[in-house]
């Protein structure tokens, strides 16, 4: 029987027992999972995956980041950790959700599992957490071997949902997009980004994890993630940190693939060609590095983004690569980086601004930062898109947005958001 998780504050500290020990390749992560309350994060097969709750932290307002940065820090220096693989992933390690905007009613967390399983390249590992105030649960019994591997379970009943428009439907997105171009020509705003959202109700009992293995097969080079009920499968790395390097790879500027190989070519190079797109592009750049140049002295970008291809469209990409400098974790530069040009504008505060006028609700955890960070304050973040929050009574919420510019036409701006939807409505429908 799972232990009920314990909840706290950042002014409190719970010491955890954490236990890392190789395993034989687990080659599926997701058949261990909860059916109902997932804890995932992979990409092209590879991740970690979550079972139980030992330690839930949350957090809220315009220091949520940093506190719970702070907290992470105090909770890993009051650990006893024992890690027999010491890769990515393994001994002690939190998933993490946050919300998009400062003023947001939706909770941000920090989430240490009871188990974790973790696959990366030929290795496997499974760790073990619980607070030491825990009694150990092999302790008394005939044997001192560690508890057995959860078995993987089989997956329930098969649903299809239709999500329908939520609070800003497709005539008041036009609205909005015709709206914000108004206010980019008359004032002193570069670009803003404008979702909406899609609304549906999942059955009773319903298995999450087959919208997230369809997610995870659909988009391989994606990061597919299931953190607090948000799920997705997002194309963009907010950031990285793996023994001292950090990397970004940063998406702005959308098209449709072609139907044919021919096409699809041509939507590249047009996409590659739009000097609406590539100004888009320029913006999200140049907020990265400027995020970023603080945290490491060799900070370097391609000159030109490249096009990058998803099952479903084109997007405009720039990596980002350098060296750690200061000794910040990954949640300090997940906290300077957000939000980024990409997901609000520039300049960020009157980008913001507008988004606060012109989107009727808040956007929760969409376009927020998810992912892990690990004792050592490396993790991997992603900006929470192509997503849904999924509440406990069975509402789902998805939300998709598009970079808005002088130039931007409602209309194509409509087709990217019904675009940038498809994962989310193809995974639960």
């Amino acid at each position: 029987m799972t232990a009920p998780a314990t909840t706290r504050q950042a002014t409190d500290v719970t010491a955890l027992l954490v236990e890392t020990t190789p395993l034989d390749d687990v080659r599926q992560l997701i058949p261990f999972i909860d059916a109902h309350h997932p804890l995932l994060w992979i990409r092209k097969g590879e991740g970690i995956a979550g079972i139980g709750e030992a330690l839930r932290l949350e957090f809220s307002g315009p220091d949520r980041i940093s506190d719970a940065s702070a907290a992470w820090r105090a909770t890993v220096e009051a650990a006893t950790v024992t890690d027999a693989v010491a890769t990515p992933g393994s001994g002690l390690v939190a998933f993490g959700t946050f919300a998009f905007a400062d003023e947001s009613a939706a909770t941000s967390t920090l989430i240490v599992p009871e188990i974790v399983i973790g696959r990366r390249g030929s290795t496997s590992w499974i760790t073990r957490i619980r607070p030491l105030t825990q009694p150990d649960p092999a302790e008394g019994s005939a044997s001192s071997a560690a508890p057995a591997l959860p078995r993987p379970t089989a997956f329930g009943d098969e649903y299809r949902l239709t999500l329908l428009p939520g609070r800003l439907g497709k005539d008041g997105y036009r609205q909005a997009v015709t709206a914000a171009v108004a206010r980019i020509r008359e004032h002193d705003l570069s670009k803003t980004v404008l979702a909406r959202d899609l609304r549906g109700h999942l059955p009773l009992e319903s298995d999450i994890r087959r919208a997230l293995v369809e997610l995870a097969l659909g988009y391989p080079e994606c990061w597919t993630f299931a953190v607090d009920g948000l799920v997705g499968s997002s194309p963009e790395t907010l950031v990285r940190v793996h023994h001292g390097t950090v990397t970004a790879r940063v998406l702005a500027g959308t098209i449709s693939r072609g139907t044919d190989a021919a096409s699809d070519h041509d939507a590249a190079v047009t996409l590659a060609s739009s000097t609406k797109d590539q100004q888009e592009h320029r913006f999200a750049v140049a907020s990265v590095l400027d995020a970023l140049r603080p945290h490491s002295a060799d900070l370097d970008a391609s000159d030109l983004p490249f096009t990058l291809k998803l099952p479903n469209l084109w997007h405009l990409a720039t990596d980002v690569a350098g060296t750690l400098s200061d000794g910040a974790s990954s949640l300090d530069l997940a906290d300077a980086l957000h939000p980024t040009a990409a997901v609000a504008g520039t300049p960020t505060p009157d980008a913001l601004a507008l988004i606060r006028e012109l989107e009727p609700f808040d956007r929760g955890r969409y376009a927020g930062p998810v992912g892990w960070v690990g004792g050592d304050g490396d993790g991997e973040w992603a900006i929470a898109l192509r997503c849904a929050q999924l509440d406990p009574g069975g509402d789902l919420t998805a939300y998709a947005g598009a970079g808005i510019v002088a130039d931007s036409d409602p209309e194509r701006e409509l087709a990217e958001t019904t675009m940038k939807f498809r994962p989310i409505v193809e995974a639960f429908g």
